[in-house]
């Protein structure tokens, strides 16, 4: 049958001499419809409309997008050439495009940027021998430039540095130096927004000295209190506590000390207290409750009032005084001959706008210019595309250009808008689209999704299309306007398509539905649930049905559900500072269930990592008796604590370069103390490795270390062996990148590692590729553009939107504010409700995104006993929760599903409520299949009574099955000891894997997988 958007699909072949607009829904093929209008330009003589392969530019988001399109347009073309309508002319031309398509300009458009800089660098006023700086060079040769100007700072720090360096820091910043560098990086980020920021006229002195003044006389009502014990009370006589011990300070220094008080201020603004209410009508003998609520309430406020001020001073303190590590970072740039990423941007935009001729050159050149995912392009890059676009080489402002009609051809989806931390904004997209529009360009819809299953594409459209309105009114052009997803083929039959998985403990202590509790509770039902879909139906007599699903590449055939089919997907891999993926990795690991993280952060906190890194360290440093003890205590050598200190006892020193008397150590292992002799080999193989750290490469140095412990056959036994194989190799690459970059100094890669370590720096290495096993664990972000036959959504109580606005942005005034050291400018504070209306539009796309990735299963997470809409949460995905929960009248006629694959449910959603709760069994929405308030769906709500949850982590078993076949009683004993107390890693090497073991080469099972897996991890990296 025709597709529903058909005629704006065939208009995108055929009409070749209009500007097109193509807003392609998810999964409606947008860079199918790309590629049939470059093979449709292909196929045509200029005259028609049409053009040759060496005068069309391509613009992707990525790389690897930019390389997919190259396949596909050569499939296409090689299909094009066998279509028998094509007649001896077409054929001949895209038999010519076929053989010069790898000389396409398909890519990125900063790999676009670089290839025009390279063609005029003296126009363009950038070394004739740049290269590109990848992003930890850069932020490397930021380091340098930042740690130079933070020294020579220190002697006389100017006023905004010296109130941030008092200020204690947060989100996860280490030090006050780590946060000037993290404000500084981000001015850095946008130094093409020159505008400065407002600084507007404050007496901070007095601010604070007023507000001292209100805080003790509220303080002071604490004394009036009848009840000792009364909460707000206790709050009262707590600040004037603070209060006494600040005057005590002020009498012993001789004054008060402005910059240490307002950074305590924004502390003491921070105390739980100012929520204690206390009970009761009466408060004192003359005095009510509501009195001093309503004073503390008032004294609260301009608490917050003073520190707003107090912050967007120092905001606008700080936005001038970093400028000159920004200044110095941009001269090390110059003398290296590198360009960062935004230099190629801004060096390119400069150019066009600078010279006519170029831009008379690129216009004659390119026939033709297609842009990918458009609604992700940054002001910068939009100016870049309509200046080469445009009909008029004399035009220098890219707002008036008109581009040559037929010449530009954009996809995008401003439903899939989420990169405004990229400068990438709705409302950039829509005037964009505008400004094409008046000049003559039509915008075409692509509805038809090939993707979703229909009952997914019900949900998603019910739940989206109230949110995205478009429309016309002041802001309204920020979000975008909905269309709906056009459904292509049918449901499964019997599998359900949309579940709500219920949180088994949602409740906290006092009886109410904690977020905290929701977040230690999710984690193992996603993992029990994975593992139900992926065993279900494969015992023999257990009565299910295995899962199927189909993948993108077979559409019509259904295949068993294994792991790499299923998806989790996260808002951010951070929440509050912490790493949001770990619980779900130990809930898959307990299961067993191969997985892997894709584009993780929590690199440096994995344990094969910190190892290398104490290692290292060790190695540069051999004075440093705690790394080198921690190295020997680590899953390298698995040293126990006893023999260690026994060594030290005995022979005195812990010391790499130390040799030891040979005598005495002799005389310590006819002691009985034949350990020692392990540690003191070990010690003597730190110590090689210090002696030739400086004289081989540093991969060299960091292989010549696994290979001395045997690590790799220690570490592909772990539970993850895979992934930790390839974090080590990643931690040799990383070695090489440092040394191509231009330094070659063991330390400094040490140093870089250590610090990238702090600021949690550093994707984890990517293993999986597609085909393979393993559950991926991404974010929404790098989920962008891909779908999975499952998608489970996590971390549902990750916050839709934080207390301060993000960031906002005027290209015309050229103005970019964002908070700075946690400051938020003056700019900001007075958009505060717009802008947080921004953050909240783009995070329900970003549901939308996340939620348009499945195709036969979408799971969402969910508290049985919750009632949406009554402002208790605001979470990413509670803007699901109209199409997951049915009506109010309605939670507890649940229909049987036992059909549909799934097993015998009970009756209720929660597995556990506390004593205190108010709710109980009749208020939850009971497990089975509903029908919710919003969309022509059906919803199954899963009984988390029938996952296998609480399993704990089988840690230490595989290593122990494998070394029970392969290694002796003794080797057994001290690993299964290992293993007991759950030191996985020293379990494995305590049974032959390293040094400990006397050097021995390991044979069997054991070693021949150790060895597998370490050659299939390098064949990966090298690949």
């Amino acid at each position: 049958r025709e597709l529903a958007d058909e005629p704006a699909r065939r208009r995108i072949r055929e009409d070749l001499r209009t500007t097109l607009v193509v807003e392609a829904a998810a999964g409606t093929g947008k860079t199918t419809a790309l590629v049939s209008r470059i093979v449709a330009v292909l196929r045509r003589a200029p005259e028609e409309g049409g053009g040759t392969l060496d005068r069309i530019v391509a613009v992707t988001f990525t790389e690897k997008a930019a390389g997919e399109m190259k396949l596909r347009l050569r499939a296409e073309i090689e299909r094009a050439r066998g279509d028998a309508r094509s007649g001896p002319a077409e054929r001949a031309r895209l038999d010519a495009a076929l053989a010069h398509l790898e000389a396409a300009r398909i890519g990125t458009i900063h790999s676009f940027c670089a290839d025009l800089l390279r063609e005029w660098p003296v126009e363009a006023r950038v070394d004739p021998l740049f290269q590109v700086a990848a992003a930890d060079q850069a932020e490397g040769l930021f380091d340098q430039a930042f740690d130079a100007w933070f020294q020579r700072t220190l002697n006389d720090p100017p006023e905004g540095v010296r109130r941030a360096l008092r200020r204690r820091p947060r989100d996860g910043a280490q030090g006050p130096r780590d946060l000037l560098r993290g404000a500084a990086w981000k001015l850095a980020e946008h130094r093409d927004f020159t505008r400065p920021w407002r600084r507007d006229p404050f007496d901070r002195e007095r601010a604070v000295d007023e507000l001292i003044d209100r805080l003790a006389a509220l303080a002071d009502l604490g004394a009036e209190a009848d009840r000792e014990g009364d909460y707000l009370a206790q709050s009262l006589r707590n600040l004037d506590r603070y209060l006494a011990e600040l005057r005590r300070r002020e009498e012993v220094t001789g004054g008060r000390d402005h910059d240490g008080l307002e950074a305590e201020l924004g502390e003491l603004a921070r105390w739980k207290e100012w929520r204690w209410r206390g009970s009761g009508k009466a408060f004192g003998a003359d005095l009510s409750r509501a009195e001093v609520l309503a004073q503390r309430d008032r004294v609260k406020a301009e608490l917050d009032a003073v520190l707003t001020a107090a912050n967007a001073d120092l905001a606008a303190c700080l936005s001038r005084e970093l400028r000159p590590p920004i200044e110095a970072y941009d001269a090390l740039k110059a003398r290296a001959g590198k360009l960062d990423f935004l230099d190629l941007l801004l060096c390119a935009r400069n150019l066009l706008r600078s010279s006519r001729a170029v831009r008379e050159e690129l216009n004659l050149r390119f026939s033709h210019l297609f842009v990918d995912e458009f609604q992700d392009t940054d002001p910068l890059q939009a100016e870049i595309l309509l200046l080469l676009a445009a009909d008029d080489p004399a035009e220098t402002d890219w707002t008036r250009a008109r581009p040559v009609p037929g010449k530009l051809f954009v996809v995008g989806d401003p439903k899939q808008s989420i990169y405004r931390f990229r400068r990438a904004e709705v409302a950039l997209y829509e005037a964009t689209k505008a400004r094409l529009v008046a000049c003559g360009a039509s915008v075409l819809y692509l509805s038809t999704s090939f993707r979703s299953a229909p009952s997914i594409q019900a949900a998603v459209n019910a739940a989206f299309a109230p949110l995205m309105q478009g429309g016309e009114g002041e802001g309204a052009a920020s979000q975008a306007q909905y269309v709906a997803l056009e459904r292509f083929r049918d449901d499964p039959v019997d599998q359900p398509t949309v579940i709500a998985l219920p949180v088994p403990r949602p409740y906290g202590d006092y009886g109410k539905i904690s977020d905290f509790r929701v977040r230690q509770s999710i984690p193992d039902a996603v993992g029990a649930f994975v593992h139900h879909l992926i065993h279900a139906g494969r015992g023999s007599g257990s009565g299910e049905r295995r899962w199927t699903v189909t993948e993108r590449e077979r559409p019509d055939q259904r295949v068993p559900l294994e792991a790499r089919h299923i998806c989790l997907l996260f808002k951010r891999f951070q929440t509050f500072g912490e790493d949001a993926t770990r619980a779900y990795v130990r809930a898959l690991e307990a299961r067993r269930i191969p997985h892997v993280l894709v584009g993780g952060r929590s690199f440096h906190d994995r344990e094969e990592v910190m190892a290398v890194r104490s290692a290292l360290l060790a190695i540069e440093w051999p004075d440093d008796e705690l790394s080198v003890y921690a190295t020997l205590r680590g899953p390298l050598f698995a040293l126990t604590d006893d023999v260690l200190l026994l060594y030290r006892d005995r022979l005195q020193r812990l010391h790499p370069l130390f040799e030891p008397d040979e005598a005495a150590l002799d005389l310590a292992v006819e002691g009985g103390a034949r350990p020692l002799r392990e540690v003191a080999e070990a010690l003597a193989v730190l110590g090689r490795l210090h002696r030739e750290r400086n004289r081989r490469p540093i991969a060299d140095t960091i292989g010549g270390l696994l290979d001395e412990t045997r690590a790799h056959a220690g570490i592909a036994i772990w539970p993850t062996g895979e992934q930790a194989l390839a974090n080590v190799l990643r931690v040799m690459d990383l070695g090489r990148r440092f040394e191509a970059g231009g330094a070659t100094s063991f330390r400094a890669f040490v140093e870089r590692l250590e610090a990238d370590a702090e600021r949690g720096e550093v994707a984890e290495a990517p293993v999986v590729e597609e085909g393979t096993e393993g559950v991926r664990i991404m974010t929404v972000h790098r989920a962008k553009g891909l779908e999975f036959p499952v998608v489970i959504l996590a971390d549902p109580a990750s916050p839709a939107v934080h207390q301060n606005p993000s960031r906002h942005v005027d290209p015309a005034l050229g103005l970019w504010a964002e908070p700075l050291a946690g400051c938020v400018p003056a700019e900001l504070v007075e958009r505060r409700d717009e802008v947080l209306r921004r953050d909240r539009e783009e995070a329900v796309r970003l549901a939308y995104v996340a939620a348009t990735r499945a195709r036969e299963l979408l799971v969402v997470p969910a508290v049985g006993d919750a009632r949406p809409g009554d402002g208790s949460s605001d979470g990413w995905l509670d803007v699901l929760h109209p199409v997951l929960y049915p009506a109010p009248r309605e939670r507890r006629d649940a229909r049987r599903c036992e059909d549909l694959g799934c097993p015998p449910f009970g009756t209720d959603t929660v597995l556990e409520r506390p004593a205190r709760c108010e709710a109980d069994e009749r208020d939850a929405v009971a497990p089975g299949e509903h029908a919710p308030m919003a969309g022509s769906h059906r919803v199954v709500w899963w009984d988390p009574s029938a996952l296998d949850l609480d399993r704990e982590p089988e840690a230490g078993l595989r290593q122990q099955r494998i070394l029970q076949a392969d290694a002796g009683a003794g080797a057994m004993a001290g690993a299964g000891a290992a293993a007991g107390a759950g030191d996985v890693a020293s379990a494995g090497a305590m049974a032959g894997t390293g040094v400990a073991a006397g050097g021995r080469a390991l044979g069997g099972e054991l070693g021949q997988r150790g060895h597998e897996v370490w050659q299939e991890a390098r064949q990966r990296a090298i690949r």
